[in-house]
């Protein structure tokens, strides 16, 4: 239950955060929006992504790769759903594998988050426990061909991972202004492909108190659109937007998905 202790609603606290390889960087655009329109958000490096100084190498466990979201919401008051004056409603934004931690922090902080949001991202209730799962969640980008530069672990398997240079734009941000896609280019690193394809969580915790949203993207070349609808169907939101967007709408479509963010925020009763 939601409790106002306060005379005039509060704008809320948008927490968003970047898939594989990317940083808070990714969301500058949504940051000017949200913030001039009075919102107050917070945009996470999750380990080794943006201007996190851990190298992607180092980080073999998703609970490393996600601690700076979770080291951020521990630190928040605990019955963050009474809202008062220095304390408004949070709203969680996981972008493509962000949605893994946006997850994990659900599980995890069910009392302090008001509404999680899923941008063309992986929303698995429980990680990747099953082959379907992985089919669903991880993108498979073969019919693009060689793409990934990749690093091996000791034991000849994959540990981090980037998509090369000159598949960025094809891939990730064929609907994007030219000059952020340069931008990205230039800070894109590996992410911890074996950390995040581990993500796994516990089926005792309070998420379905957390009601989600996803924004479907659909001309998205990472997780497509049929992985997107299978992950629907096996976990069904409150509601499923639409955007004619890549698989970077906060480059693509920035207005339109601010717009979104907006209405997903009030159909919880969210200002």
């Amino acid at each position: 239950m939601r409790i106002t202790e306060m005379t005039s609603k509060q704008p809320s606290h948008f927490v968003f955060v970047h898939g594989i390889g990317g940083g808070a960087w990714c969301w500058y655009k949504l940051r000017c929006l949200m913030e001039n329109s009075g919102y107050k958000v917070t945009c996470i490096d999750l380990a080794s992504g943006g201007i996190d100084r851990s190298d992607a190498s180092s980080v073999v466990a998703f609970d490393d790769y996600n601690k700076p979201l979770i080291d951020f919401l521990s630190a928040l008051p605990e019955n963050q759903k009474v809202v008062t004056r220095d304390r408004p409603y949070l709203i969680l934004v996981g972008h493509s594998a962000g949605g893994l931690s946006v997850t994990q922090a659900s599980h995890r902080f069910a009392k302090k988050i008001e509404l999680a949001v899923y941008v063309a991202a992986t929303m698995l209730k429980l990680g990747f426990l099953t082959d379907q799962d992985r089919k669903d969640g991880v993108p498979d980008l073969s019919d693009f061909g060689d793409v990934h530069e990749v690093e091996f672990g000791s034991d000849q398997l994959p540990i981090s991972a980037v998509i090369k240079k000159e598949f960025q734009r094809k891939i990730i941000y064929n609907m994007s202004p030219l000059e952020d896609s340069t931008l990205a280019a230039m800070l894109l690193r590996p992410g911890p492909i074996r950390a995040i394809r581990s993500a796994q969580f516990s089926t005792t915790s309070d998420i379905d108190k957390v009601p989600h949203i996803y924004i479907k993207t659909i001309h998205d070349n990472v997780v497509k659109p049929p992985q997107q609808e299978a992950m629907i169907k096996k976990w069904p939101p409150s509601d499923v937007y639409v955007l004619e967007s890549d698989h970077s709408p906060f480059f693509s479509t920035p207005f339109l998905l601010f717009g979104l963010l907006v209405k997903a925020a009030a159909s919880v009763g969210c200002n």
